[in-house]
């Protein structure tokens, strides 16, 4: 018996060997919002609302500050690097129920005034994320839009 134990134990160890562990975190439902620097100075706020199979719902938000990473350096295993703003920014509406499959969203960008920044209808697919890695199931669906210098917006 403590030889049969013994080897269950090794096969065990020997299958998992190498392979990451998944996780717990998941990703939202949603509509992730990035909008160049022409449009992001004047647009602090979004709003949006996505429509499938005749029901709409609805999500807005604040506009935060893009970056991107600069300066990376690593000395022996201790690495760093540097975030620096864009001007950009980005935001995310939570959509519950986000199907994966054609929706579409009537995104609008304002500054806190009655008028807004930037209105604009696009239909898209969300795709399902994969946050812990394709190995460990599949995450929440989502869809990236990206709104242009010139106002257009398209999926990414």
């Amino acid at each position: 018996m403590l030889r049969l134990t013994l080897l269950l134990l090794a096969c065990l160890t020997a299958c998992s060997y190498g392979q990451a562990p998944c996780t717990v975190r998941a990703g939202l439902e949603g509509v992730h919002v990035e909008v160049d620097q022409a449009v992001a100075a004047r647009a602090g706020h979004l709003a949006m609302e996505v429509c499938w199979d005749g029901a709409c719902r609805r999500s807005s938000g604040e506009l935060m500050p893009s970056t991107r990473v600069t300066g990376h350096t690593c000395e022996g295993e201790a690495c760093s690097a540097t975030a620096v703003r864009t001007g950009g920014k980005f935001g995310f509406g939570t959509i519950s129920g986000l199907p994966k499959r054609p929706v579409e969203v009537r995104l609008t960008l304002g500054d806190g005034g009655s008028e807004p920044v930037l209105t604009r209808t696009i239909r898209v697919t969300p795709r399902a994320t994969f946050p812990n890695g394709p190995d460990c199931g599949e995450g929440a669906p989502q869809v990236t839009l990206t709104v242009a210098a010139d106002g257009t917006v398209r999926e990414r």
